[in-house]
């Protein structure tokens, strides 16, 4: 028997053996030093915010991707809300991560230059159909209150079924629910998603839809803003609740279905009220209308046992009817004395109130007069002519107030306040501003 030689490869001594995280940090320092800092401009996708405050992204174009990481402190001296679809221009530092071994660009800042290609088409069509009314809240309808069963348009593998189909049961197990499956990412999805809501249409088994997908990126949620998709949903027979992605995200499908849900699970809590609330409302309205028939059999019985009274003793009917004619008449000779005594009260203090109001009305009236009295003083001439003013008048008795009224020797009368005296015009002037 022959064995068999194992042969070691040949060691290079001249090739240095580097452990990984020498290695990744060797490669971080050539970056640093070749690079950095850098500055590159592409379009934001699958952007995630952590709690830490910090964000993750990809910046992408036609022929590659990066990683990138803007932190808190550079995320909150953004001047914008960075969202997916988004064209920038971010500047920062290329290093690599050691944990995954991956090269990221750690974002120090960013700036926009306007939007994606897939968000400006997203834009474009959101304000197409907004334009012709499919979004017009006139048309949307309500959700039904029971309804006889649920439809989801969704995938059999999605996370979002599953997040449905719990909530459903846990609300009201009682509910059919009718899956459309489709897919709801990728080239043929929009397609799948039309004819899994046609079938839908077609069976007309279910009394309200959901059209729903968990969260992702805008190009992960893209076939929910297929244009022939959203022309389809507005046409539902059944009210249609849209639940895609999570409460940040917004498609197309969310602005044509009759309600817009943050989450699938959401989707499915509008579309059922909990099995518990109709039971604890049927349980109030069995305790009411055993109250009310209750008290209903108790006022019957209190109803028979008055007639049988009656029936059994009519002489007690008239005893009651004598004495209650008895206490009316009581009553009514009462009210009247009060509604005399009332009425003579009324006129007593109407006599003691009536010289004085004829005084005080004498008195206001007696006001009123020396007051005219004494603005009709004021307004006697004599006063002002005391004051050294005359009244001039030709021999007819006119007024003179100008210098052109008269002429020289034409003899004038002037009124003053003691008497009178008989003028004649020497020779006059009228003054130049006059």
């Amino acid at each position: 028997m022959f064995e068999r030689a194992v042969i070691a490869p040949e060691v290079d001594a001249a090739v240095p053996v580097w452990s990984v995280s020498a290695l990744l940090r060797a490669m971080d320092d050539s970056l640093q030093a070749r690079f950095n800092p850098v500055s590159v401009q592409g379009e934001i996708s699958g952007l995630t915010r952590a709690s830490s405050g910090h964000c993750y992204f990809v910046l992408k174009d036609e022929q590659g991707q990066i990683r990138c990481a803007l932190f808190r402190r550079a995320a909150s001296m953004l001047d914008f809300a960075a969202r997916d679809g988004q064209r920038v221009q971010v500047r920062g530092r290329l290093s690599v991560y050691g944990p995954r071994g991956e090269l990221q660009l750690v974002v120090e800042s960013l700036r926009r230059l306007g939007q994606g290609q897939l968000l400006e088409q997203f834009l474009e069509l959101k304000a197409k159909l907004q334009a012709q009314g499919l979004f017009d809240a006139q048309r949307k309808r309500e959700l039904p209150l029971m309804p006889r069963a649920v439809g989801v348009v969704t995938s059999l593998g999605a996370a979002a079924l599953q997040d449905v189909l719990t909530a459903l049961r846990r609300r009201a197990p009682h509910l059919p629910v009718v899956v459309y499956p489709a897919s709801v990412q990728g080239v043929q999805s929009a397609a799948q998603l039309r004819a899994a809501l046609q079938l839908a249409y077609d069976r007309a088994e279910v009394d309200v839809l959901l059209l729903v997908r968990g969260g992702g990126a805008l190009e992960d949620l893209w076939s929910f803003n297929d244009e022939a998709l959203a022309r389809l949903i507005v046409q539902s027979p059944v009210p249609l609740v849209s639940g895609v992605g999570h409460e940040t995200d917004f498609t197309i499908a969310d602005f044509c279905a009759d309600v817009r849900a943050a989450t699938p699970t959401a989707a499915a809590e509008l579309a059922a009220r909990p099995q518990a609330d109709w039971l604890e409302g049927l349980q109030v309205v069995q305790e009411r209308l055993q109250r009310a028939q209750q008290g209903r059999l108790d006022q019957l019985a209190q109803s028979l046992d008055r007639l049988a009274s009656r029936l059994g003793q009519p002489s007690h009917g008239v005893a009651r009817a004598q004495a209650r004619l008895g206490l009316l008449e009581q009553r009514l000779g009462h009210a009247a004395a009060l509604l005399l005594q009332r009425e003579r009260h009324g006129l007593e203090a109407l006599g003691r109130q009536l010289p004085q109001q004829l005084g005080q009305a004498l008195a206001r009236r007696q006001s009123q007069a020396d007051n005219l009295a004494t603005r009709l003083g004021l307004l006697d001439p004599r006063l002002v002519l005391k004051r050294g003013y005359a009244w001039l008048s030709d021999e007819q008795g006119r007024a003179v107030t100008g210098v052109v009224q008269v002429q020289p020797g034409q003899g004038l009368k002037a009124s003053l306040a003691d008497g009178e005296l008989a003028l004649q015009v020497l020779s006059g002037q009228p003054h130049p501003s006059a």
